[in-house]
């Protein structure tokens, strides 16, 4: 049985993680006031280029890298300040206080959260969690669980799932 707020999606190519992330992208603008967004799995899994579409859908055209060692990389988008985070490289939750989160959320932007589990208790809640994990062997693409955590991400879930058919809708 599908936990209430979570959807499970098989994405079978780097063009359609792309084609995900700007479905995501979509929705939450439509939010108001700060969105946080957690992206988890491996590294190569895809979660920076989930971030490359998100940014597509706020008119970002340049390239989207991992800021892993500049930690924080800012966006302004026509609507909203966009920061894509890398934390990966965080030793201890303590080193996520100085970066300024909570000063970020205070101007309602997006945040998007790569490594999030480094920073376990240290960040405020996300909106909308995303794990990306390789699926079974033999099998091609990335498995996608979202799960939202408060009525905005709710609301974003519902969107993205509506934006994408195509995406083959996972049992979990």
């Amino acid at each position: 049985m599908r936990e209430p707020g979570t959807e499970i999606l098989s994405v079978a190519s780097a063009e359609r993680m792309q084609a995900l992330g700007r479905a995501i992208g979509s929705a939450v603008d439509e939010s108001e006031g700060p969105f946080i967004i957690a992206l988890e799995g491996e590294l190569g899994a895809g979660k920076t280029t989930l971030v490359g579409g998100f940014m597509r859908a706020y008119g970002i055209t340049g390239p989207v890298r991992s800021p892993t060692y500049t930690l924080i990389e800012p966006y302004q988008t026509a609507s909203r300040a966009v920061y894509h985070l890398d934390l990966y490289r965080l030793v201890d939750p303590n080193e996520v206080e100085p970066l300024g989160i909570r000063d970020l959320l205070a101007e309602a932007a997006v945040l998007l959260i790569e490594w999030p589990s480094k920073a376990a208790g240290a960040l405020p809640a996300a909106d909308l969690w995303i794990d990306i994990a390789y699926p079974a062997r033999g099998t091609e693409g990335r498995e996608v669980r979202l799960t939202s955590n408060s009525p905005i991400g709710t609301n974003a879930l519902r969107d993205i799932v509506a934006a994408i058919p195509e995406l083959r809708l996972l049992s979990p």
